[in-house]
């Protein structure tokens, strides 16, 4: 199959019950491809023996349904073992559709890329890392030759090589950026993995208002009594727009995930409204956003 020069060609989308086998050259980039296939939401097994790939197939079946896509890593570590992969493949064995994704890079650029990792090559053995680089494509000959897609990532560095796979195997919904905004209270500590923390406690506090004080921000009431103080909703619209223009940058950057925490004293009231306020803004604009109220009811 002729290498692909630019960009990769639209693949249909919708990879439901898709198995694809990543394979190719040591250094080529098969970790980074698992890596963005999980991300995609496949079922990823790293370094499989080929002869188990129906064992695999059948276990997710079972235990996540036919629809639950699978990408398994195989690498020369399996040695004899090609020849099942062939096999299974040319038979169709799997009892889906199957995609072969092969990996490839010139051999310097695996040469500089080995000895940045200063990892020996596995085929190498006492020799050179050249060597066991040639030994490798002896071995893997045949499964480029007979792949679905090749991929020479010689002059792709992990974003660009993260945006092919993407573009490949991703569909609409798995391709779009997940974010997950938390309300919480700074009384009991700002979640670790946050990416972006907002304070709320600039605003006035309804726990002071009696009518008020044991509702939360999911209520009506509450929430308009936040969003209606100065500067609430200056800040809503100001912080929807920084973050979507934050998120455009993560896309391209192949980050899929955004965390986003809002605070206030206890994690009841005003960061909780304003919780909700945003993520009703971003999913408006198009993403798949998530709100979770971390301390809510500790109080």
């Amino acid at each position: 199959m002729a290498e692909i020069p630019g960009p990769l060609p639209a693949l249909p989308d919708g990879h439901s019950g898709e198995v694809v086998v990543v394979t190719g050259m040591t250094g080529a980039g098969r970790s980074t491809a698992a890596k963005e296939l999980e991300d995609l939401g496949y079922y990823v097994v790293d370094n499989l023996p080929p002869s188990l790939l129906r064992d695999v197939v059948r276990l997710v079946d079972e235990s996540r349904g036919t629809s639950q896509p699978i990408a398994v890593v195989v690498d020369v570590r399996s040695g004899a073992f090609f020849d099942s992969l062939q096999a299974n493949l040319a038979q169709h064995a799997v009892g889906r559709d199957t995609t072969l994704l092969f990996l490839d890079a010139t051999d310097g650029v695996l040469v500089r890329r080995q000895e940045a990792a200063r990892r020996p090559h596995p085929l190498q053995a006492s020799g050179r890392l050249i060597d066991g680089l040639r030994r490798e494509r002896t071995a893997l000959a045949n499964l480029r030759a007979n792949a679905d897609l090749v991929i020479d990532t010689s002059d792709l560095n992990v974003h660009q090589l993260t945006d092919r796979i993407s573009e490949s195997f991703g569909t609409p919904d798995t391709i779009r950026l997940k974010v997950t905004v938390i309300s919480f209270g700074f009384k009991y500590g700002i979640p670790v993995d946050a990416d972006f923390v907002a304070d709320m406690r600039f605003l006035p506090n309804p726990y002071w208002v009696p009518q008020l004080r044991g509702q939360t921000g999911r209520s009506r009431e509450v929430s308009d009594y936040v969003l209606e103080q100065d500067g609430a909703r200056e800040f809503v619209d100001s912080y929807v727009q920084l973050l979507t223009g934050v998120a455009k940058g993560y896309l391209r950057e192949g980050k899929r995930f955004m965390s986003v925490a809002v605070g206030c004293t206890g994690g009841k009231h005003r960061s909780v409204a304003m919780t909700e306020e945003i993520a009703r803004q971003m999913r408006e604009v198009g993403y798949d956003v998530g709100t979770v109220h971390r301390d809510l009811g500790r109080e």
